[in-house]
């Protein structure tokens, strides 16, 4: 004769509220709203959960309840590993991380591949609204952001009409670096970019590929560069510019070897992010070059690693612009106007740059 099983069924709220006699309100504000509770009558609601085998409330059933994930989605065209390995994307993170803790709100990672279409990733995440990272105002991740019933915040790119951003003035930040390289001397120089569109280019942008850039931060900082130097008399048509899709000191590296391959006669190169400059540094040193005697190599950001250094760049706060795009995600919106928020920015004058070789000063690489 078969034995009979008897499986204990898991503790529920109202068969917990029922063991201690109290209403099913009073096991919920233990958990949710523990200052409506008296320490004695928490500590034996909860007590009494674990001897029950009780795990608290349903996360799923109260946020279809209340209508609130209680959690911040971060839009990241990027593979998920990019935000844990670019110092700039880190320090972001971690600043918008500390705004949703100090909002007692969690952080959805909502990472998409940037050469494949997945908007499906955006509708399916569980947020109260989203902050989006440096994306091209073509991305239909962006788009199905935007179709959301939920407020949006910007950081960096692009700038979308009715909707609060969060960013610093690029064009301002880039000419005030280009200034200082043209009062050292410098004319011929050439210009390391990342990503201007979704399609990937891994080679010479020429300036209608600059001018449409979707990506607006790369679009802004060339144009700041062309302005300046056009001012000076230098033929932007004939200013060497490389771009690369991919983000990393390889692709700096390469970068460099291109453009120094195709011009010798360049004595400055201006990166647009320190991560590009790093490899132009490393380019530079396998070719036998010095810097800043030979070549003077510049970058965009202030990354710990280009201070350490010595990298002549521009410092941009990116850990108080995550702060600030999730305290402004958090904060009451405003229906009459979006709001903007412009960071400044530092110019560092480093030990890689000087005035430019004389012209009798020819350099040979490999």
């Amino acid at each position: 004769m078969a034995r009979s099983m008897h499986v204990r069924r898991p503790a529920t709220l109202a068969s917990l509220a029922a063991e201690l006699g109290v209403s099913r309100t009073t096991v919920s504000n233990a958990y949710n709203r523990p200052d409506q509770l008296s320490p004695e009558l928490r500590r034996r609601v909860l007590e009494t959960a674990r001897r029950l085998g009780y795990p608290g409330p349903d996360p799923v059933a109260r946020s279809l309840r209340t209508r609130k994930a209680g959690a911040v989605g971060l839009l990241l065209t990027e593979n998920l590993s990019y935000a844990f390995r670019d110092p700039a994307a880190l320090g972001f993170l971690e600043g918008l991380a500390l705004a949703c803790e100090g909002a007692g709100q969690g952080l959805h990672l909502v990472p998409v591949n940037p050469e494949r279409e997945d908007v499906a990733a955006v509708h399916r995440a569980g947020v109260d609204g989203f902050v989006v990272y440096s994306v091209p105002d073509d991305d239909p991740h962006l788009a199905a952001v935007l179709s959301r019933p939920v407020p949006t915040v910007v950081a960096d790119q692009p700038t979308v009409d009715g909707v609060d951003r969060v960013g610093i003035d690029d064009r301002g930040a880039i000419m005030g670096l280009a200034q200082q390289l043209i009062t050292l001397g410098h004319r011929k120089v050439g210009v390391i970019c990342m990503r201007l569109a979704r399609d990937r280019n891994d080679g010479f942008a020429p300036v209608e590929r600059q001018k449409s850039a979707h990506f607006h931060v790369q679009r802004t900082r060339l144009a700041g560069l062309s302005e300046a130097f056009s001012k000076v008399g230098v033929d932007w048509n004939r200013v060497p510019v490389v771009e690369r899709f991919d983000h990393s000191t390889a692709s700096g590296a390469s970068a460099a070897a291109q453009l120094l391959d195709a011009d010798r006669d360049v004595t400055a190169l201006i990166c647009t992010s320190d991560i590009l400059a790093l490899g132009a540094l490393t380019e530079a040193k396998r070719r036998g070059l010095r810097v800043p005697q030979d070549l003077t190599i510049t970058g965009f950001d202030g990354i710990a690693e280009g201070e350490r250094l010595g990298l002549t760049t521009v410092r941009q706060p990116v850990l108080e612009k995550g702060k600030a795009a999730g305290k402004l995600l958090l904060a009451s919106p405003d229906p009459t106007r979006p709001r903007e928020i412009t960071l400044p920015t530092e110019l560092i004058m480093g030990t890689t740059s000087a005035a430019p070789r004389n012209t009798e000063e020819r350099w040979f690489g490999p």
